[in-house]
């Protein structure tokens, strides 16, 4: 934990001091996903949610965290779409997904995502969220605990849920930062150099990302309005915590799958997970910060096809 506060902290000194006056294009090409997959748009309770989808078998939805969009599984998707028809939305807030005023609180996020499943037709899926998908993801098998098959919750904690969560957000004043109205504003234009300090800072690998990668996300977050509704989902946090504490009242019972970073959420995420879930088991990824996916594909790749082929 202490190693975790530490780079909470550095993370916030590079906020504050990495951030310059350059702006960004806002007309740079949309990254593609691989062949066998293709992007849509769907309006699902009241707002445009982009997604990417391909491959063939059950459902699997993938939902990503700050700092990234749905591309941040470009690396996964040939394989998982082996076995599963792979479902890989942007968030509202940030990217080709719409940027409303308000419903950044993950039950509101996840009921986006419950009703893009529902459109194209699924009852039941599997699910895996990193970061802020993480807590869409567990809002999503909270709310609609029959019509999830198994879950995968990716590099991150959830609001409101203790000790750890009043342990790193005493910590971690940027999350006010990012939930302050005017911090969109003042990130806006400066989406590269904000993100481009803020992912080494969080990481172990160095220089993990692709020239695609970075482009891609810092593309996403330079469409207007990403920044400031990138930053409403932690604006949210209060009032996920108040709905975490009342959903951990039932305990999921679908089996999850927990995965952290080596040297970020491996040292407290299965025994966090474990006061919301009664059957967890543990995939840890060595050598790895918080991009999972970025710092050791495969072993993340190997981790999630692990868990959802099994048959248990």
């Amino acid at each position: 934990m202490k190693n975790l506060i530490k780079k909470i902290a550095v993370f916030s000194a590079a906020i504050l001091f990495g951030v310059s006056t350059e702006v960004q294009s806002q007309n740079v090409k949309a990254a593609n996903p691989p062949a066998n997959f293709k992007h849509a748009i769907a309006n699902v309770n009241g707002v445009n949610i982009h997604y990417v989808i391909g491959g063939k078998g059950e459902p699997l939805v993938l939902v990503h965290g700050f700092g990234q969009n749905w591309y941040m599984w470009n690396r996964l998707l040939p394989e998982l779409s082996k076995h599963f028809t792979v479902i890989a939305p942007d968030l509202r807030g940030v990217g080709e997904s719409d940027k409303p005023d308000g419903g950044y609180d993950k039950k509101t996020m996840a009921t986006d995502i419950h009703e893009l499943v529902k459109k194209l037709g699924y009852e039941k899926i599997n699910l895996a969220g990193h970061d802020i998908g993480l807590m869409v993801a567990y809002a999503y098998a909270a709310q609609y605990p029959n019509e999830v098959k198994k879950l995968a919750l990716m590099d991150a904690l959830l609001p409101g849920i203790e000790p750890v969560w009043s342990q790193v957000s005493a910590s971690a004043w940027w999350f006010g930062f990012f939930g302050w109205s005017a911090s969109g504003d003042i990130v806006a234009g400066k989406e590269k150099e904000f993100l481009t300090n803020f992912w080494p800072v969080v990481a172990f690998a160095k220089d993990s990302f692709t020239k695609e990668e970075t482009a891609e996300f810092i593309r996403a977050y330079s469409v207007k309005g990403a920044t400031t509704g990138s930053f409403h989902w932690f604006g949210a946090f209060k009032q996920d915590g108040k709905d975490n504490v009342e959903l951990m009242k039932q305990k999921l019972t679908m089996p999850v799958l927990t995965m952290g970073g080596q040297y970020f959420a491996a040292a407290f995420l299965k025994d966090h997970t474990k006061l919301v879930a009664n059957d967890v088991s543990e995939t840890n990824i060595p050598n790895s910060g918080h991009w999972l996916v970025q710092e050791n594909t495969a072993a993340v790749q190997k981790g999630l096809l692990d868990f959802f082929l099994d048959k248990k």
